[in-house]
């Protein structure tokens, strides 16, 4: 039993000493996905991958609920879960009519040329993800952990339980529905 799944099953049982001990052994990997995930988002972006990985970790463990876990796999999928949802939470933020919502700031020149408006790609990713959860759910959950959580295909197929030439099949089959329901768009 490694480490990770040791501490994993105190936290279940209630140790409040083993959330601290956990942060050491996760946090570079953490750190790594949520800088991968950061990569892939559109320039500018307030949210910084440390940031990303404190929130996450936060919800993770919090203190009002227990959360179970039932192998380091899963506690990686739900740590991507996490990501996601801290990362679609921020795009709504600032997208919301208090913040501006679709306006962008313009000098008062006339010369000047307007900044492109905010994209909204990862709303709209979400919005087709929803929707592709009802036809497939496991290929939906492989999307969010290669998308959200920044796994490569064989560490989200290893998450899933699923054999290497299943999870390149699902993923396949994952992107081309994704592809045609955004091009709809």
């Amino acid at each position: 039993m490694s480490d990770v799944t040791r501490i994993l099953s105190a936290i279940e049982n209630g140790d409040p000493q083993a959330a601290e001990e956990l942060l050491p052994l996760v946090y570079d990997e953490l750190r790594k996905l949520a800088a991968r995930k950061m990569a892939q988002e559109a320039p500018g972006q307030t949210l910084q991958a440390t940031a990303l990985v404190h929130e996450a970790y936060l919800r993770l463990l919090d203190g009002n609920e227990i959360l179970r876990w039932d192998s380091r796999g899963h506690f990686y999928a739900a740590a991507a879960e996490a990501m996601r949802r801290i990362l679609i939470d921020h795009a709504r933020r600032h997208r919301a009519l208090k913040r501006g919502g679709r306006l962008s700031r313009s000098p008062l020149e006339e010369s000047a040329v307007m900044a492109p408006e905010p994209s909204d790609d990862v709303l709209e990713l979400d919005e087709a993800l929803a929707k592709f959860a009802t036809i497939d759910a496991r290929a939906a959950e492989l999307v969010k952990l290669r998308y959200f959580g920044g796994l490569n295909l064989d560490e989200a197929a290893m998450c899933l339980g699923l054999a290497p030439r299943t999870a390149d099949s699902l993923w396949a089959y994952a992107r081309a529905w994704l592809f045609n329901e955004l091009k709809a768009k």
